[in-house]
């Protein structure tokens, strides 16, 4: 296959996925108003969850069918970047202020927690880079680790929730739908969505090798890009539906299932010891990275007296997208 070709089938199947994350976060929107769920734990969890099954798919096919870890670890990694650029660049589609300014605070829970997972992530390469005590173990310690520190997660932010009495009535426009075609619904896109992001992980493997690129790079720019268009789609539709809430968390929940359940999944699917042992240790950038950026959202989060500097930037908005750019080429570089 040539490469025009190649990148003709990455851009069919990212158009896909995007296709299909609309259906996958209506129906988790339904789902969770049939159920009297808020909208801020739809964001963290319901659609969180949905848009980030690229991720989990592009990660185990890669891992399962073409062997290649550092794609499965790059795009998890990439991913998380790529969704908080997305934060940056809602900052300069907004227009009425910073809109961290007016955000839920379930947000900064998400993002507290969110640091610590990648962390944790980020602890995993360099414990199995120093010693190779558990090489023989098919699952690592630390992968058990994170995905309780994950499901820990995932309670904290509904009891926060609970505690703010946070949950939502709205959703009338879904007045007239059922919670069993919902379902349906989320399930078929959900499947579609898997299914791409399997072509998805052959596409980037093949571009990896005609290109001559390092995986980690491909995984970290171009899969962590295509899947993250969910994220990206609902995060602007969220906007426009003025709801800033649906949009921040979704974004930063993203983050804490790919670092959370996706990494896991990976190594659960790795059957040639625990995955960290097999991955670059230039994902340790993006971590670090990552966890800059969020930190700069936190920041943003507690200071709801700022104003925007300018109708058309905001201090974060520069910061978000500079750093996400100097990792770019640091990867690029380095990898």
């Amino acid at each position: 296959m040539t490469m025009a070709l190649l990148w003709l089938q990455l851009g069919g199947v990212t158009i896909i996925i995007l296709l299909a994350s609309h259906f996958l976060a209506k129906s988790a929107d339904i789902i969770a108003f049939k159920t009297g769920l808020g909208q801020s734990l739809i964001g963290v969890v319901l659609l969180a969850t949905a848009t980030s099954l690229p991720e989990l798919g592009t990660g185990v096919s890669s891992i399962t069918l073409f062997d290649a870890p550092d794609l499965a670890a790059g795009d998890a990694f990439g991913s998380n970047l790529f969704n908080l650029l997305i934060i940056g660049l809602l900052d300069l589609y907004w227009r009425k202020g910073p809109i961290l300014t007016v955000v839920g605070p379930t947000a900064s829970l998400v993002g507290i927690l969110g640091i610590g997972v990648i962390g944790l992530a980020a602890s995993a390469i360099v414990i199995h880079d120093l010693t190779a005590t558990t090489s023989t173990w098919p699952i690592s310690p630390v992968s058990f680790l994170i995905i309780l520190m994950f499901l820990t997660a995932l309670f904290l932010i509904y009891r926060s929730e609970q505690q703010q009495g946070d949950v939502e009535e709205e959703g009338n426009e879904h007045g007239d739908a059922t919670g069993l075609g919902a379902v349906a619904m989320f399930v078929v896109a959900a499947a579609v969505i898997v299914t791409a992001a399997i072509f998805l992980a052959q596409t980037g493997d093949t571009i990896t090798e005609e290109m001559g690129w390092d995986a980690s790079f491909v995984g970290t720019q171009f899969l962590a890009f295509s899947t993250s268009l969910p994220e990206l789609a609902t995060a602007f539709a969220a906007i426009r539906l003025n709801a800033p809430s649906l949009a921040i968390s979704n974004v930063l929940g993203s983050n804490l299932f790919n670092m959370g359940f996706v990494l896991f999944a990976d190594d659960v699917a790795f059957t040639d010891g625990p995955l960290w042992a097999s991955v670059a240790p230039i994902h340790l950038l993006t971590a670090i990275i990552a966890i800059i950026m969020t930190a700069v959202v936190l920041v943003s989060l507690s200071d709801r007296s700022r104003s925007r500097p300018s109708r058309f930037w905001t201090i974060e908005s520069v910061a978000l997208i500079g750093l996400y750019a100097t990792a770019s080429v640091l990867v690029f570089r380095l990898g």
